[in-house]
């Protein structure tokens, strides 16, 4: 540990003000994201329903794909709420920008929930599915981004890693608390192709969201500022405070633009790991594997307490051997374990056992990779653009190979008839995360604000 981790870490702890204000933010910050992850993952853990509901009668495949369709096309605005995301918390404030993006995102689910299904309107349901979805998609885009930077710019540097990885440990849990509500329905409810859950049950976690959203920003909205944001506002002259409100994209894309392209290379592993194993498997569990749905988002329940579990101590790990090994030690993990983990799914003969047991591992290997990537984004770029450049780089990897990959797998496992086909092009990804993490610089235990300083043009 460096002579300043360690004079920031003392100052932390004999500071009770301060630590009680850590404890605040990491509270808020857990919280709202658990609150708009639980509404994201809804309709991931209702696709099969879903695709009944919003779309004609068809092969039930069809229907699938026509659903994940629209869960991908939800990520066409995520660049672009990266951008107007990135630009507000970086000149308003992270507080600003995260209050609103969980407001956004509740609406838009509860909106979900009232919609007309395609026997009552037609094709207008879907098309009103999709505009929803790409909400949705617009406000994500400046949640994790938002989280991430606002826990790294409070923690102690030596804790850093540690704090941070509560963003995604909210984030399993907010789907951990998705699956286990869609499993009682489908329990209570008769399963998927009752009348009960295809006329009403499917929207009750989207209309819960209405009421949770409105928790999330009010605890965002009475929580102060990152002491590296105040900071950084306090030293910038008046008449940069005035600038135009894109200024940071331009200053991000104009003197980091090497930082913005490495770290979008590191975040493509994460987006195609994330969507996949815990988005897309309980569907792969059940459409290739043939198990029923409840004992699907069983095993998926299990790999998330595994993963919940996991991640801290990950996060730990990050703080003491660094961002750049753990988040190698990820990519060397899934290249080698992937196509066998996949094998022995396939080859499990009905034994859930097995299957768990598979995804127990993938959500270790997760682990390494998620509760590392959010502390390595938020050290990657300085203080005036920091916002920007996380959510560019994390929700253009998102855009373009996370919320795609439930369509493309499911495209391709059509195509060749081959139930390995998640983990070759798991391994493929994994490949090129490595290579950009290899040309990342080591940024370890440093101020963030130390950072704005030294970096800031």
């Amino acid at each position: 540990m460096n002579t300043v981790s360690h004079r920031t870490e003392t100052a932390h702890d004999r500071d009770p003000e301060r630590a009680k204000t850590l404890k605040r933010a990491a509270t808020a910050s857990f919280i709202g994201n658990f609150i708009e992850w639980f509404d994201y993952a809804s309709y991931g853990y209702l696709a099969g329903v879903i695709g009944g509901v919003f779309f004609p009668e068809s092969d039930k495949q069809v229907q699938l794909m026509l659903s994940f369709a629209v869960f991908a096309t939800s990520f066409i605005l995520r660049p672009i709420g990266a951008v107007v995301w990135g630009a507000w918390g970086d000149r308003r404030g992270r507080r600003w920008a995260l209050s609103w993006s969980i407001l956004i995102m509740s609406g838009s689910t509860c909106l979900i929930g009232l919609l007309p299904t395609y026997a009552m309107v037609g094709v207008w349901s879907a098309l009103g599915l999709l505009i929803l979805r790409m909400v949705q998609g617009f406000s994500a885009s400046g949640e994790y981004a938002g989280a991430g930077t606002f826990l790294a710019e409070y923690a102690p540097p030596a804790r850093r890693g540690i704090y941070t990885c509560l963003v995604p440990a909210s984030t399993a849990c907010g789907l951990l608390a998705g699956s286990l509500m869609v499993s009682g329905m489908l329990f209570g409810l008769g399963g998927a192709d009752s009348p009960a859950m295809t006329q009403w049950g499917w929207r009750i976690p989207f209309i819960l969201a209405g009421p949770l959203g409105l928790i999330g920003r009010y605890i965002r909205v009475h929580l102060e500022d990152s002491p590296a944001y105040q900071a950084m506002r306090a030293e910038l002259p008046q008449e940069q405070k005035a600038t135009r409100w894109f200024e940071p994209l331009v200053r991000l894309l104009r003197h980091h633009w090497r930082e913005t392209f490495i770290t979008f290379g590191v975040s493509c592993l994460n987006a195609v790991a994330f969507y996949m194993l815990l988005s897309y498997m309980p569907t792969y569990v059940t459409e290739e594997l043939g198990f029923s749905s409840n004992t699907a988002n069983l095993a998926t329940s299990v790999m998330l307490v595994v993963y919940i579990a996991s991640i801290f101590i990950m996060g730990h790990l990050s703080d003491s051997f660094g961002r750049r090994r753990m988040l190698i030690a990820a990519c060397v993990a899934f290249i080698v374990m992937s196509i066998p983990l996949f094998a022995i799914m396939t080859r499990a003969g009905g034994r859930l056992g097995i299957v768990i047991l598979c995804q127990i591992v993938f959500a270790i290997i997760l682990t390494g990779n998620d509760g590392t990537l959010a502390t390595f984004l938020a050290e990657s770029f300085p203080t005036n653009v920091r916002y920007s450049g996380f959510a560019l780089s994390f929700n253009s990897a998102n855009a373009l190979l996370g919320g795609t990959t439930p369509f493309i797998v499911t495209w391709l496992i059509t195509v060749t008839e081959s139930t390995l086909v998640p983990a070759v092009y798991l391994t493929v990804v994994s490949l090129i995360a490595m290579v950009a993490i290899l040309a990342s610089r080591v940024i370890h235990g440093s101020e963030l604000i130390e950072a704005h300083q030294s970096g800031s043009s």
